[in-house]
């Protein structure tokens, strides 16, 4: 586990890196500033149960990478369900604290930042989850043990560069 705890550290600091760059956005737009952390934090709780609930599976014998297997729809519906939830929540939170504190951005356009780039987290939250833990499962590691921290930090950085796509295309 060290050389992969030590890669993925890597790969955080690649994130810090991508923040960085958006430092001047982000103190212009408050909104921004608070979506940063729960867009990432809610995508890596995502991928968390996604990863969890799959390796339950590998562990019951239940679990088949196939679009029929109807745990693994369960699963994909649910993740996006929560998404489309809680993202739409933490938009709105979002503009009415950055609103406090002095943003100009609309809800409308806040609220579109936070649910478009949480459903494209959504999709790579599932991705990721369902290549992590078949491809922990197939070269004979424990799921339960690997495939959390790797998809976790994964979507850390796909969330800071999916959140500022939007923002690009967005605003």
């Amino acid at each position: 586990m060290v050389p992969l705890l030590a890669a993925l550290s890597v790969v955080q600091m690649v994130s810090g890196t991508v923040l960085e760059s958006y430092e001047e956005a982000l103190l212009a737009n408050p909104e921004l500033l608070i979506l940063v952390p729960v867009q990432i934090g809610t995508a890596g709780n995502l991928a968390s149960i996604m990863c969890s609930r799959l390796s339950t599976g590998i562990h019951l014998g239940t679990f088949e990478l196939s679009p029929s297997n109807p745990a693994v729809r369960a699963n994909v519906g649910a993740v996006f369900a929560l998404a489309a939830t809680v993202f739409s929540a933490v938009g709105v939170a979002a503009w009415a604290l950055g609103t406090l504190l002095g943003g100009t951005l609309g809800l409308a356009d806040v609220l579109t930042v936070s649910l478009l780039s949480g459903m494209a987290l959504a999709v790579l939250v599932v991705v990721m989850s369902l290549f992590a833990v078949q491809a922990s499962y197939r070269i004979g590691l424990n799921p339960d043990d690997t495939t959390i921290p790797i998809v976790t930090n994964l979507c850390d950085v796909g969330g800071v560069l999916i959140l500022f796509a939007v923002v690009a295309v967005v605003l």
